[in-house]
């Protein structure tokens, strides 16, 4: 272990000696979020933040669910960061995103309370119809991403709170009645009271956060966008770095020397692909560190945007490696790198909302650390927490292992550790 350690710690030193690398891995993703930030007036005008974006409500629900999130979007929480309208004609309200007339159009369906809350006497009943599920409809503004973007994510925490309580709810009443203190006859009504109270602001499953840091976290920064989308995307480039050193010292005969020593070839490569992943942290620890210090950028929960660096860092590395496996020489892993950079760039929504993207393209992102990364980041500027990136994080760790998983089979039949 101690070995291992010692190859990734001298990679890393490498790194930070090599001034042309650091320039395009730490200056050049600063600069270009300067840049972003004056395009977008963050550095205008004195803007911190968006404010009052302006987004269409047809609540056709009119149910407890429904007139929760209308009620949400109207809080006192949200009023300097959002300017509802309500409609009553979903065919009017797309027209009005359309014409540019607003950022996002929610359309809360017929039913959707009851898709999610079953009728009294259902609970449990394995013989009842149950309602079809019923889903809310975003309908973005490709003008506006930005503000699209912010109007969705409020939107999935409702649902992903509503979900959390529901399953929360239910498993509760499953443990009572195992546990022998809730009769079978009174399921029914514990089961509706749970949801008796969910339109009202105490209601944990419809509630931002309501205390003053989550006020001033839902208070969007543009840069909170920009600088985690040019970091994850110049990730690559440091990723593809790490990977050309391989196949340098392979080259130049150092990492020979170093498999005949004894060191295993587990602990040389891994070893380096640690390297590479310290890299990785550095790159995006400092980025995010400066935007934080000399732009007053609010990353929201620390544990959090630790964890999803930590994450995002892993899912780029095993990419880097994949390339490092296929290629045969330092320039192939150099030019490679460059390429698939830009590509998961733009993908993967580090210059531009992936709600801008058609539903394919959409899909296709979900394959790169970027999009992930990004969905995370956002998250986390909204107010959320390390529980709200469950998913981002697990996606980054499968990549990661997945492509890692990868990359070793086709180490081994490329003789790539071999003399």
């Amino acid at each position: 272990m101690l070995k291992l350690l010692l190859i990734g710690i001298k990679d890393l030193k490498l790194m930070f000696r090599d001034r042309a690398a650091l320039i395009f891995m730490l200056l050049a993703p600063f600069l270009l979020t300067i840049g972003m930030g004056f395009v977008s007036g963050r550095f205008s005008g004195g803007s911190t933040g968006l404010s009052d974006i302006p987004v269409v409500i047809v609540n056709l629900d009119q149910k407890e669910l429904g007139n929760a999130l209308e009620e949400l979007f109207n809080s006192a929480d949200l009023a300097d960061l959002v300017e509802p309208t309500a409609s009553s004609d979903p065919e009017a309200a797309r027209r009005l995103i359309d014409s540019d007339q607003a950022s996002a159009a929610i359309v809360i369906p017929q039913g959707f309370t009851d898709s999610v809350i079953p009728a009294e006497g259902t609970t449990f009943d394995s013989t009842a119809v149950q309602p079809a599920p019923v889903q809310i409809e975003v309908y973005a503004n490709p003008s506006r991403p930005t503000g699209a973007g912010i109007i969705k994510a409020i939107v999935d925490e409702f649902l992903s709170r509503v979900e959390e309580g529901r399953v929360s709810g239910t498993t509760s009443l499953v443990g009572l009645m195992q546990s022998g203190l809730l009769n079978p006859q009174d399921v029914a009504s514990e089961a509706q009271e749970l949801f008796a109270n969910v339109d009202e602001s105490e209601s944990t499953a419809i509630t931002l956060k309501t205390d003053t840091q989550g006020a001033e976290a839902v208070e969007f920064d543009l840069l909170a966008y920009f600088a985690p989308g040019m970091a994850l995307m110049f990730l690559m480039y440091t990723v593809s770095y790490g990977g050309r050193s391989i196949l340098a010292e392979r080259s130049q005969g150092t990492l020979p020397r170093m498999l005949i020593s004894p060191t295993s070839n587990a602990q040389v490569l891994g070893g380096k692909v640690l390297g590479i992943f310290l890299m990785g942290v550095a790159q995006v620890g400092v980025l995010i560190l400066a935007s934080s210090i000399f732009f007053q950028v609010q990353w929201g929960d620390p544990l959090g945007v630790l964890v999803l660096i930590l994450a995002a860092v892993f899912g780029a590395t095993g990419w880097g490696m994949l390339i490092t496996a296929f290629a045969r020489t330092p320039a192939q892993v150099g030019s490679t790198g460059a390429a698939v950079m830009l590509i998961f760039g733009i993908l993967g929504g580090s210059f531009m909302s992936l709600e801008n993207f058609p539903p394919f393209m959409q899909t296709l992102s979900k394959i790169t650390p970027n999009a992930w990364g990004m969905d995370g980041f956002v998250t986390l500027a909204l107010g959320g927490t390390l529980k709200n990136l469950t998913e981002p994080v697990t996606a980054l760790l499968i990549m990661g292992a997945l492509l890692f998983a990868a990359s070793v089979v086709l180490f081994n039949r490329n003789g790539i550790a071999q003399q």
